[in-house]
């Protein structure tokens, strides 16, 4: 590569890192600012909360599956004043509890898995944030572009500036020479 070569892909480098870099700034601050709250999300008690024990860890001692998602229910009318379909159970033999997640609003109920009785009622705040991280948020087809625009985008700004900054030590060298 001759000098001239060089300087004039610096310059477009530059350029390209520039528009790039400033085009997905936004997205990259909440990407990150919900990477770093999703990382935190186990010791943070408003994220998500704590996981419950349940009374015995032993599934032949735990009550019928219809009998969890009741009790669940029941719970989570009593504190929200509706009925909110279930959206899937999450079993922990090894605490002993089950947590039923609602389709709505984030919630979260523990139950204990042989008594059947609720243990915990609250949102799950870290579901929101994972979805505005994934960008899911708005559907899957905006997940999909989101996290394409985003990987390439951080490829092509590590990519060239790299070259940004390798590029000028090339330069000095050949000006020495």
């Amino acid at each position: 590569m001759n000098y001239r070569t060089i300087v004039d892909s610096l310059r477009k480098f530059r350029t390209w890192h520039r528009f790039i870099g400033t085009g997905l700034g936004f997205f990259l601050l909440i990407t990150s600012l919900t990477g770093i709250l999703l990382g935190w999300k186990k010791n943070v008690e408003i994220l998500q909360p704590p996981e419950q024990k349940g009374t015995t860890t032993e599934l032949n001692q735990w009550v019928s599956i219809e009998m969890i998602a009741s009790s669940a229910s029941y719970a989570l009318d009593s504190v929200v004043g509706r009925t909110i379909a279930i959206d899937k159970l999450d079993v922990r033999p090894g605490k002993g509890i089950i947590k039923v997640l609602f389709k709505e609003g984030y919630w979260e109920v523990q139950v204990d898995g042989a008594t059947g009785k609720s243990l915990s009622v609250m949102q799950r705040h870290s579901d929101w944030i994972e979805h505005l991280h994934d960008g899911s948020i708005i559907n899957d087809f905006f997940k999909i572009a989101y996290t394409n625009l985003l990987g390439w985008g951080l490829l092509i700004l590590g990519l060239s500036g790299f070259w940004l900054w390798y590029g000028p030590k090339m330069v000095k060298k050949m000006k020495v020479n």
